[in-house]
């Protein structure tokens, strides 16, 4: 069977739904359709809150009537091999789907790392689809014992998140020396790691698994310090790795991150016909320009709507200018953001900085209720001024706050912009006006001049 398409998007995860729907409001004329592999797939950032926030997992589905909105035709198949000379897909179930322009969103596979007894039963790698999910929640919940492999924002809000189930003992191990390390400099880290043992989740850094020993199912783990715990079930939350499979085999160029290699607009290397966006994306630092590692949602929407415009004609103000690996996370209360570089990369990639730390209130005065005391660091260039990276602790009024940061980087503003920032206020919702974080932050720059 042949199936004629004018834009095919392989992949129906965030950024494949966003590409379809951002190509259907720039070529109207054109057919689209999505490619999906598992007929439930799953909201990703919401996976961790399918075990207890949740009244049913299946509030975290990812639906597809954004596409069926838009007139985007959706079918349950798998593509197996892509033929770039005659711009055809053949898949699974012998269809063989021709395009002119062809969307890789593709995603990513959870990371297997090399534990003996990795695989037996009671291990769970996060699947992103809904029945694989339910049975692992099933399963979870029958357990004294739950070890939380992986302390980055992932294994982070998994260990919080199960510590809200009663009867369950939470365990979680980083081999690093402070959690999620590679997003916020150490005094961050470490409120992240306060919060999870005020919840009573065992946290255990500078440490790893060596063994998880049982007959077939897990009974414990033996870790690098030698000591060994009773555990009925093991989450890995230690990440994924692109899917570049079919793009290898296709011919198409990865980048040194292991992910498929794309210019600015999305494009492959070698077939301007062929986009590449999200998980299965190499990308590159917003300053170093070098490739890195990172699998935000963010990211990948903001990728997808550049492909999605990019498609038949280039859109100069549609570019992917570098990742600035903005995100945000919540623990128990506790709200933590980031973007662009930390103090500890900025150091290791040698920029000249001045960094600005300030402490405040999300609510203002700070003797309203709910309000709660945070901090805000920013890194800036030491000659030019212009804002490198920042981080943010607080309540839920300081994910906005990092939004803020996030443009200011992208904006590459100075200092100066900042210091002179124009913001909505009030008491219940923000830090005072004579008193805003980021302000303060900018006016401390010039101080340390």
């Amino acid at each position: 069977m042949n199936k004629k398409v004018d834009i095919l998007i392989i992949g129906a995860g965030p950024a494949g739904v966003v590409s379809a729907v951002t190509a259907r409001k720039y070529y109207p004329a054109k057919s689209i359709m999505v490619m999906k592999d598992i007929a439930d797939g799953v909201i990703p950032c919401g996976i961790p809150y399918m075990f207890a926030s949740l009244s049913n997992p299946e509030e975290n589905k990812l639906g597809m009537a954004s596409l069926e909105k838009n007139n985007i035709e959706v079918v349950i198949d798998t593509a197996v091999s892509i033929n770039r000379k005659d711009k055809t897909v053949d898949s699974a179930s012998k269809t063989q789907y021709s395009y002119e322009k062809l969307v890789l969103a593709i995603g990513s596979t959870p990371l297997i790392l090399p534990i003996k007894g990795v695989d037996k039963q009671g291990v769970y790698p996060i699947n992103k689809e809904m029945g694989y999910l339910k049975n692992v929640i099933e399963q979870i919940k029958r357990c004294k014992n739950v070890l939380v492999i992986g302390g980055g924002f992932i294994g982070v809000e998994f260990a919080d998140e199960l510590s809200k189930l009663k009867g369950i003992n939470v365990t979680l191990v980083e081999m690093l020396p402070c959690l999620m390390a590679n997003s916020f400099d150490p005094e961050f880290s470490q409120m992240a790691e306060l919060r999870l043992k005020e919840k009573g989740v065992n946290v255990l850094t500078n440490n790893r698994v060596e063994e998880i020993i049982g007959q077939d199912k897990v009974e414990k783990v033996r870790f690098s310090d030698g000591k060994e715990m009773p555990i009925e079930g093991v989450i890995l939350g230690v990440g994924s790795k692109p899917n570049v499979k079919l793009a290898v085999d296709a011919g198409l160029e990865l980048g040194s991150c292991k992910g498929i290699l794309t210019d600015e607009y999305m494009r492959t290397s070698v077939d301007s016909d062929i986009f590449a966006i999200g998980d299965c994306a190499c990308k590159r630092d917003f300053y170093t320009r070098k490739s890195i590692s990172v699998m935000l949602a963010s990211t990948a929407t903001a990728e997808a709507r550049i492909a999605g415009a990019n498609l038949y004609q280039i859109k100069v103000i549609r570019e992917n200018k570098g990742t600035i690996a903005i995100y945000s996370t919540y623990i128990d209360g506790l709200v933590l953001g980031s973007a662009g570089l930390t103090e500890k990369t900025a150091r290791e990639e040698s920029f000249e900085i001045i960094v600005c730390s300030i402490d405040g209130v999300d609510k203002h005065p700070a003797s309203l209720p709910g309000a709660h005391k945070g901090k805000i660091k920013l890194i800036f260039s030491k000659q030019s001024g212009i804002i490198l990276g920042g981080q943010v602790s607080c309540g839920m009024s300081c994910a906005q706050m990092i939004n803020i940061i996030g443009i200011a980087i992208q904006k590459r503003m100075s200092a100066t912009e900042l210091e002179t920032l124009q913001v909505a206020t009030h008491p219940y919702l923000t830090s005072a006006p004579t008193m805003y974080p980021i302000i303060l932050a900018a006016q401390d720059v010039y101080g340390k001049i």
